[in-house]
């Protein structure tokens, strides 16, 4: 296990690669490799990018790509797509908008699927990150699927969040009621050519100047992005979000912000890693066992409720073992 989490570490693609797979497979190992790893943790700039499907975060994703490399800055990036219904893999239309980077040493780009995880983002996404972080890049880019209300989870993940929003797609209203507002760092107002910009990015204003206070004094910028077709005011568009994003997590370091982001990310991934450890085992052997089926066919049947049968399975699996007496 150590000669593997020592390639990682000397950035070897393949081993990368093979352990993200491992991830999503939920192979037992992994949580061995991932406490390997742990320790050289910490480094990277995390930045999220979420949005509504269509809204061109790939797009953006791959020309932010370009400008960090041009910043001297190696990239990871997470693109998580939604789960194919038949193979239950990642459907991976980001690596394939991504393909000019793919043979850029200083890149590695992986699609990994939802599988049906809350918020669009699956437990292997958050090991993933530490595995990019170990392997060394400088930044790392986590693009949400983009699934409505739920994708505010990227914040438990990002140190600095981009919301992409698109004018005449309803952006404004589901803004407000996915209280995607509430956790953007920087918006970004994607193919602002398009009608109609003028009047999200009053909307987004208006919502900011409500605001009472903004931590460290960072009021989130609203970037208006034209059509790709565009060339050149699109690369520097993109170029300017690409250092607003440096400019913000700078401030989280020199306002001492840091520490909350890291506090509320290690708290989501203490969660998660508690959920793994006590659920998924008792899930397992219910559905082992055959008594998951059962208890199903009960509440189809009306025999029983939902909180009835989950407070005997918890009785049963969380009460303290008795000792016995000598």
């Amino acid at each position: 296990m150590e000669d593997k989490t020592r390639k990682i570490r000397e950035g070897d693609i393949r081993a990368v690669s093979r352990l993200i797979r491992n991830l999503e497979d939920r192979i037992p190992t992994t949580d061995e490799a991932i406490r390997h790893l742990f320790p050289f943790t910490g480094k990277a700039h995390i930045i999220g990018i979420t949005g509504s499907p269509g809204a061109g975060k790939s797009t953006l994703t791959d020309e932010l790509i370009y400008a960090f490399r041009q910043m001297g800055k190696t990239v990871g990036v997470m693109a998580v797509d939604p789960t194919s219904p038949f193979s239950g893999g990642a459907i991976l239309g980001d690596r394939i908008r991504m393909q000019r980077h793919a043979e850029d040493p200083g890149v590695f780009v992986r699609s990994l699927a939802t599988r049906g995880a809350l918020g669009g983002l699956s437990k292997a996404v958050g090991e993933g990150i530490h595995v990019l972080d170990a392997m060394g890049k400088d930044i790392i880019i986590v693009e949400t699927v983009g699934t409505g209300q739920q994708e505010v989870e990227i914040i438990d993940h990002a140190h600095t969040v981009i919301v992409v929003l698109v004018p005449g797609m309803g952006d404004e209203i589901q803004a407000i009621k996915a209280g995607i507002l509430e956790i953007a760092d920087i918006f970004v107002i994607n193919k602002a050519d398009r009608e109609g910009a003028g009047k999200l990015f009053k909307e987004i204003r208006g919502s900011l100047d409500m605001a009472k206070n903004f931590p460290g004094g960072w009021r989130p910028p609203i970037l208006m992005v034209e059509s790709l077709f565009e060339t050149h005011s699109f690369s520097q568009s993109v170029a300017e979000l690409a250092q607003k994003t440096l400019d913000h997590h700078q401030l989280l370091i020199d306002k001492d912000l840091m520490g909350d982001r890291k506090r509320r990310k290690a708290t989501a991934e203490m969660n998660e890693a508690i959920r793994a450890a006590v659920l998924e085992p008792v899930l397992d052997e219910l559905v082992s066992s055959g008594r998951l089926d059962e208890m199903i066919q009960k509440l189809v049947d009306r025999a029983s409720d939902p909180y009835t049968m989950a407070a005997e399975v918890a009785k049963q699996y969380l009460a303290p073992k008795k000792t016995e007496e000598p």
